[in-house]
């Protein structure tokens, strides 16, 4: 992973974790219901974001690089994880 994406997505994390634990104080204190999940919804859309983040890094960086080589095995292997990949992601 590159530099800036790496301190980008652990920001983002940081971000996040600070969000699930706010909402564990708001279950706590038992706030409606509506609220905790208006607030869930924020952290799956920012989970989401972070996943997009990452895996365009991978895609630009490490599939790219198998794509452009020479080795057609190498070419396999990277296609077929990222089938996987995406696969994994739309379910």
């Amino acid at each position: 992973m590159q530099a800036e994406t790496k301190s980008k997505i652990l920001n983002r994390l940081s971000r996040i974790e600070g969000q699930v634990r706010g909402i564990g104080r708001m279950v706590e204190d038992d706030r409606y219901c509506v609220d905790v999940l208006t607030q869930l919804q924020a952290v799956r859309a920012a989970l989401t974001r972070v996943e997009n983040e990452v895996l365009k890094d991978r895609l630009d960086h490490c599939v790219m690089q198998a794509m452009t080589g020479d080795a057609l095995s190498e070419r396999q292997a990277k296609a077929g994880e990222l089938i996987e990949l995406l696969g994994r992601a739309l379910r």
